[in-house]
């Protein structure tokens, strides 16, 4: 996370309701984690590309939306902007959130269908890509 660390550089923490960025940030971790933990046991592979799942993934977090990942990483840079007031990380996070579209519906949608075929557009008709059914 060397960029999110320029663009905090100069800024100041903010006390106050600021410490509210600790809610996402913290929230952001716990999903990343049990993301990777589901990512390892039901998909039997790692977040590196030499080692990726051997299944399609639909369990915990990936069963309420497909790319649970990204919005966790996104909501741990989402507090960081929060706990700093900064402006500068919050644009980024919106910067990050546009680019992950891209590559999710440029990239890695097509190489996961390519990969396991029926099984995964199954999925993805039951499972939307960023924001849970109610």
């Amino acid at each position: 996370m060397f960029l999110p660390s320029l663009l905090l550089r100069d800024a100041q923490f903010a006390g106050g309701p600021a410490w509210l960025g600790l809610l996402p940030l913290a929230s952001g971790l716990a999903l990343f984690a049990w993301c990777v933990t589901v990512f390892a046991l039901r998909g039997r592979g790692t977040l590196a590309p030499w080692d990726p799942p051997r299944r399609v993934v639909s369990a915990g977090p990936y069963g309420l939306v497909r790319n649970p990942m990204y919005l966790g990483v996104g909501l741990v840079v989402l507090g960081e902007s929060i706990l700093s007031a900064s402006w500068s990380l919050l644009a980024y996070v919106v910067v990050l959130a546009l680019v992950w579209h891209g590559f999710v519906t440029v990239y890695e949608e097509p190489t996961l269908e390519r990969a396991f075929g029926d099984e995964y557009r199954a999925y993805k008709s039951r499972v939307p890509r960023w924001i849970p059914r109610a």
